[in-house]
């Protein structure tokens, strides 16, 4: 096994290892109990592992940190865990091709993290393994970088967001959209009341194959049981999986199967949740019910190729996430409605700016709404050419900084993400209802009164709830008492209430 030749000493990275007390972060309010100390030394630098670098954590992860390594930023990359030999060999090439050092080379990421004295990992394995790798780089003290989705299930979700809280490390979820400054700038309009009442969101991830979806990674010869640890793979002896035969579709395109990940819904529409999520401020969600079907890709996958999940929030909000894997032509359009009017993004990530529809002006003319402009209006921002890119500086400037809370997509947001998209799974599978009690973190199908909660609010004629940081007041949230509704009431003993 190849081993560096020189290790710094432990001194070297205690600017990662030392606890300090940290405020709330700028997207949601956190309660962190502890953050690493920023780097001093003018030569400090980041040693990075990486743990199941296959074709996202090669093409992304690993090529993006060696073209920031060249552009200077102070890391070193020296360490691959891969369990297929080809691949293990063919990325530690490339890191020592482009950065000039040959980074050890293990089967094991706990080898690994044993030995390289590291200061942070990338894990790029497949979502079954995701939160056992995670909660064992906390305990070892190392800052994370984890691909999207943050983990397999929103039960092991939860658990990593509690983990990292008490850790005080940088934690990075892999959505690469989440660094698009167009999420913050929404937030702020949405609190100052921009579109009234925030009522939904809707989002989508369609795509469309001739081959049927994820079949499009090929398979090769070269992989084969002599070269790859399928039992490592599996992960049997951790009982992340069931135990199976090797096959190189399972290994490959292990997207298609319900023990290792939940399809379009946690690999694709947890992207677009994400986002969404940022851009209100939501988080945990109150009813997940999802919906879909095997309609055409009968390839001998597991998940469906059609699927939509409907997530209601205590804060008087739904959203609405919905695809095909077999039409990619005729999207639904990115939106978030209000009272007052929408925000309509279009499709994709390569936003320059967004459009406000407002609502027609019968409905805007209410209250101090003449102190407002209600025209059609395009909204300018900052585009950003390679999302991946901005995601990861992002994750070295809170790792350098030891401030946790500088990431753009932390755990508490990819917790929220996941109680969405793989609750809609989960509803998708199970056919139930799932409630979550955003207290607790409780999950259920037994409906604690969903639609009677909101029945109640009705009949008491109380004030509609708001997103977080909602700064608005009253406006665009109440209705107008129209004169004829004074003839409205039951009538007792056969007398109007009225008083006709």
């Amino acid at each position: 096994m190849h081993q560096p030749a020189e290790k710094p000493s432990t001194d070297r990275r205690s600017f990662l290892k030392n606890g300090a007390t940290v405020g709330a972060a700028a997207s949601v309010a956190m309660t962190l109990p502890g953050r690493a100390d920023a780097a001093t030394g003018a030569n400090e630098r980041l040693r990075i592992g990486f743990i199941g670098p296959g074709g996202r954590g090669f093409g992304a992860h690993v090529k993006t940190l060696c073209d920031l390594h060249k552009e200077g930023r102070k890391i070193d990359l020296v360490g691959v865990a891969e369990v297929y030999e080809t691949q293990r060999d063919m990325v530690a090439d490339y890191i020592k091709d482009k950065t000039g050092t040959d980074p050890g080379r293990y089967v094991d990421y706990n080898d690994m993290i044993a030995k390289e004295n590291l200061d942070a990992v990338c894990i790029g394995t497949p979502d079954h393994w995701h939160h056992k790798q995670i909660i064992d780089s906390l305990a070892a003290g190392l800052n994370v970088y984890c691909e999207k989705p943050m983990t397999k299930t929103v039960e092991e979700a939860f658990n990593v967001e509690n983990k990292w809280r008490a850790s005080g490390k940088v934690m990075q979820v892999g959505v690469q959209s989440t660094s698009l400054p167009v999420w913050n700038e929404i937030r702020a309009l949405l609190q100052d009341g921009k579109l009234g009442k925030v009522l939904g969101f809707q989002t989508e991830y369609f795509r469309n194959s001739n081959v049927g979806q994820w079949r499009y990674y090929k398979l090769v010869d070269d992989m084969n049981p002599k070269k790859i640890d399928w039992q490592r793979w599996l992960g049997t002896n951790e009982e992340l999986a069931p135990e199976m035969p090797f096959d190189r579709a399972v290994y490959k395109q292990w997207r298609r199967f319900w023990p290792f990940g939940s399809g379009m819904f946690t690999d694709l529409f947890v992207h677009r949740t994400t986002s969404m999520l940022k851009a209100t401020g939501l988080r945990i969600p109150g009813r997940v019910v999802g919906a879909g079907g095997i309609f055409m890709e009968y390839d001998g996958r597991d998940v469906p190729d059609v699927a939509t999940v409907a997530a209601d929030f205590n804060e008087g909000v739904q959203g609405l996430i919905t695809a095909t894997m077999c039409n990619q032509e005729s999207r639904v359009n990115q939106l978030i409605r209000g009272h007052y009017g929408t925000f309509e993004l279009g499709n994709g990530e390569g936003f320059d700016g967004f459009d406000f529809v407002p609502e027609r002006r019968q409905v805007t003319s209410q209250g101090d709404s003449a102190k407002r402009t209600f025209e059609n209006e395009r909204i300018s921002t900052q585009p950003v050419k390679n999302t991946t890119k901005a995601h990861f500086a992002n994750f070295l400037d809170a790792c350098e900084a030891g401030e946790p809370e500088l990431c753009n997509n932390p755990p508490d947001l990819g917790a929220a993400a996941m109680a969405v998209v793989n609750l809609g799974a989960q509803s998708y599978r199970n056919g139930e209802v799932y409630f979550v009690d955003s207290d607790n973190r409780g999950i259920s199908t037994k409906d604690p009164g969903w639609a009677k909660k909101w029945e109640a609010k009705s009949k008491a004629r109380e004030l509609p709830n708001h997103i977080a940081g909602w700064k608005a007041g009253d406006f665009g949230s109440t209705l107008d008492e129209p004169e004829y509704m004074k003839l409205a009431g039951p009538w007792t003993d056969g007398q109007d209430p009225a008083g006709s």
